[in-house]
C-alpha cells in the first residue's frame, strides 16, 4: 500500500526544486489560488521556485504527489526568516499545514515568521492550533480608476519625471529602492538579480515604471513608482506595485506625486480598478492612499510564535 493510500505524508527540504517538483508546485498553488480566491504565497515565493533568490522548499509529499509546500526565506541582518505555505484543496484537514508550519518555523530559528495570505479562516486556525501570534499586517487596498476623478498631476519646478530607459537606470533604482526599504524583509536588499527577474516577468513594460531626478542633477535617482498590471484577473487590474523614494528626499510630496503618475498612467491604459500593498503600521503611506481614494480589500497577517 503506497503512502497516497494510507494518508502518510513525508515532509522532504529542497535547496533547489527539479523542474517536475517546480511544475507540480505551481499546479498546486494555482488550483489553491482558484479554491480560495487569494494567492497562498507571494511573488516572491512564486519566483523563487524556478532558483530565483535564496528560499529553500519544503514538500509534503504522499508518494509521488506534492500534497503540500512551503518556501522559507532565510534571516538576513535585522529580518528574520520569512515562510509561506499552501495545501492542495484535497489534502487539507489532515495536518499537512500545521506539520509544514512547524517544520519551515524550526528550521528558520528564533523569531521566523509565516505569512497567511488573505486571513483565511483554516489558515487562521492553523495558527491558533500552532500557538502562534500575530506580528505584522500587511494591508490590500483598492480603488475604482474612474471615480472618484483623479488629482490632476502638477509636477513641481526643479523635478524631472522619466520612464524607464533600460539597465543603464538599475544601479540608481537599486539603490533607491535598499536605501528606502532597508527595513523591509522582502523589498530591501534587492541584487541585480532580483530586478533582473521582475524585468523578465511577462507583466514587466518599460513605460509603467516612473522615475523622478532632481534637474540640477539629472543622474541622481530621488524616487519611482513601478506599476504593474495583473492580466490573470478579470477584468485585469493595475498595481501600485512599488513607490520608493530616497530617504534624502523625503518631504518634497514625491510619494503622493508619483503614485498620481502611475494611476494616470493605469486609467489612461483602460483599466477600471488598482490595487497597492502596504504596511498597517506605515501610518504616512496609508494616509497618502486613503487620501488618494483607496480603501480596505484583504489583510495578509504573518504570525510567529510569541517569545
Amino acid at each position: 500500500m503506497s503512502p497516497a493510500d494510507t494518508g502518510e505524508f513525508e515532509l522532504r527540504w529542497f535547496e533547489l526544486l527539479s523542474p517536475d517538483h517546480a511544475d507540480r508546485v505551481s499546479a498546486l498553488l494555482a488550483a489553491a489560488t482558484a479554491a480560495d480566491g487569494v494567492a497562498p504565497v507571494s511573488e516572491q515565493a512564486v519566483l523563487g521556485l524556478r532558483g530565483e533568490g535564496s528560499s529553500r522548499h519544503l514538500l509534503a509529499l504522499l508518494g509521488d504527489e506534492v500534497a503540500g509546500y512551503a518556501s522559507l526565506t532565510p534571516a538576513h541582518g535585522e529580518h528574520p526568516a520569512m515562510a509561506e505555505a499552501a495545501v492542495a484543496s484535497a489534502r487539507r484537514g489532515r495536518g499537512i499545514g500545521r506539520d509544514l508550519v512547524a517544520a519551515a518555523l524550526a528550521a528558520g530559528g528564533p523569531g521566523a515568521r509565516i505569512w497567511a495570505h488573505g486571513k483565511l479562516p483554516a489558515a487562521e486556525a492553523v495558527a491558533r492550533r500552532s500557538g502562534l501570534a500575530a506580528v505584522r499586517e500587511l494591508w490590500q487596498l483598492r480603488r475604482a480608476l474612474a471615480t472618484p476623478e483623479l488629482p490632476e498631476v502638477e509636477v513641481p519646478a526643479g523635478i524631472e519625471v522619466r520612464t524607464y530607459a533600460g539597465p543603464a537606470d538599475d544601479s540608481e533604482l537599486l539603490r533607491v529602492n535598499n536605501a528606502a526599504f532597508d527595513w523591509h524583509p522582502e523589498q530591501g536588499g534587492w541584487s541585480g538579480s532580483e530586478l533582473a527577474a521582475r524585468r523578465a516577468e511577462s507583466w514587466f513594460d518599460p513605460a509603467g515604471l516612473f522615475l523622478a531626478f532632481d534637474a540640477r542633477q539629472p543622474q541622481r535617482l530621488l524616487g519611482f513608482h513601478w506599476t504593474k498590471v495583473h492580466y490573470d484577473e478579470d477584468p485585469p487590474a493595475g498595481e501600485v506595485y512599488v513607490v520608493g523614494i530616497d530617504p534624502t528626499a523625503q518631504g518634497r510630496g514625491l510619494g503622493r506625486l508619483l503614485t498620481l503618475i502611475g494611476l494616470h498612467h493605469l486609467r489612461d491604459a483602460g483599466l477600471g480598478e488598482v490595487l497597492l500593498y502596504t504596511e498597517a503600521d506605515n501610518t504616512a503611506a496609508v494616509r497618502t492612499y486613503r487620501g488618494l481614494g483607496f480603501a480596505p480589500a484583504h489583510i495578509d497577517i504573518a504570525y510567529s510564535l510569541p517569545g
